[in-house]
């Protein structure tokens, strides 16, 4: 997301310093946006991989809407199916074996039809869908967004209160704050969607195969490559599996063949490099696992021992994939702000940081999230930016 020239114009120190008790700093003149979840972070390595990544397509490949007449979700690719549930039993985060598997432009067209899959088509008052704050923040705006019939948002699941048919979105590990997840509000008549986007062993331990109901994942956060926008989800029950189907089908007359086979072709890379006892260039994950981890080693050293902002703790845990106990390493750092500033996305701003807010997550506005999962050059200009503004005293006159 832009920064637009009115936000510019506002990104003044001096308005912003008044107002949340800044500390004096140096001007800056980069805005860096920190609020999209872009992962560009692992484009070097995919650089290494070189020609291996790429995939031709020739002109008369890929005519028809259909990819598999036999198969329920007929414009799933063959290829990206065998890829897609080799990839889990390679990493062992989530069980494929009696699972439809349903692919989707992303995994927020995924939400979508989940949600139409799962309202009953009798009920008189559209169906509540809530998630435990802080939740991710599209997580409303997709509730909403047509004023649907079917459902509606019903904000946080630790404060439901409703009756009759519920659907909690269970996001784990969670966005914003790296948490893991279980079900909040467990009443007979609830369903449940786990969004496990981020369950993969470059963001936290691989501590058991899920094997709930329905699974979302999204190819973005598993490889980086967002602008594929394939998303994918592991449902049990055929006939909610046929329901989202149709739901693809219609909004979008299934996903795009082309993108898939662009997507197997990676996927199958990622697990080739975990089987293979000398990869090239890599294993992908173990080279994902410490780039995250080294991230958040340097964010972690800025912000030691600050007396404005602070970070959330994680606890070592035991990964099944890696053999090895780790702490989770988010895609997002969940920042919370001291003193006297209560409202970090503003206090940000006026530095030139373009964060999203707590109070987008159903959380309060002493909280902001920021991507962790940029560019290498963004992420160290982030980071002399956040040491300028927090050990104001390091600064030797630099403007970042």
């Amino acid at each position: 997301m832009a920064i637009d020239q009115a936000a510019r114009n506002t990104c003044s120190l001096s308005s912003i310093g008044k107002e949340n008790g800044a500390k004096t700093s140096p001007p800056f003149d980069t805005v860096i946006n920190l609020d999209q979840g872009d992962p560009t972070v692992f484009e070097e390595y995919w650089q290494q991989v070189g020609d291996k990544a790429t995939v031709k397509i020739s002109g008369s490949r890929l005519m028809s809407y259909v990819s598999d007449a036999r198969n329920l979700c007929w414009f799933l690719v063959p290829e990206l199916e065998a890829e897609i549930r080799r990839l889990h039993r390679t990493v062992g985060n989530a069980a494929e074996d009696g699972y439809q598997l349903v692919v989707g432009n992303g995994s927020t067209q995924l939400i979508h039809s989940t949600l139409y899959a799962l309202c009953p088509r009798d009920s008189v008052e559209p169906v509540s869908v809530v998630s435990a704050a802080p939740y991710y923040s599209c997580y409303p705006e997709i509730s909403d967004l047509t004023q649907s019939t079917l459902y509606k948002w019903g904000g946080d699941a630790c404060n439901f209160k409703g009756e009759g048919p519920y659907i909690e979105l269970v996001n784990s590990p969670n966005n914003p704050d790296g948490s893991i997840r279980e079900a909040v509000v467990k009443r007979g008549e609830g369903k449940l969607v786990h969004d496990l986007a981020y369950y993969w062993p470059h963001y936290t331990p691989i501590t058991a195969c899920a094997h709930f109901d329905i699974m979302i994942f999204t190819f973005s956060k598993c490889s980086g490559h967002a602008g594929s926008r394939i998303g994918w989800a592991l449902v049990k029950d055929k006939d909610v599996a046929r329901r989202m189907i149709k739901f693809i089908e219609i909004s979008s007359i299934g996903v795009s063949r082309g993108a898939q086979i662009h997507a197997a072709n990676i996927l199958g890379l990622i697990s080739d490099s975990c089987l293979n006892p000398n990869p090239e260039p890599n294993n992908f994950f173990n080279y994902s696992r410490r780039l995250m981890a080294e991230r958040w080693e340097k964010l972690r050293q800025v912000v030691v021992g600050s007396d404005i902002v602070s970070l959330p703790d994680y606890p070592k845990e035991y990964c099944l994939f890696t053999g090895e106990f780790s702490q989770t390493n988010p895609g997002f750092a969940w920042m919370k702000s001291k003193k006297n500033i209560d409202d970090l996305e503003k206090f940000l701003r006026g530095y030139k940081l373009i964060t999203r807010g707590g109070s987008r997550f159903g959380s309060p506005p002493n909280y902001a999230r920021l991507s962790m999962v940029g560019r290498e050059a963004e992420f160290n200009l982030f980071l002399d930016r956040l040491k300028a503004i927090i050990q104001p005293e390091a600064n030797n006159g630099n403007d970042f």
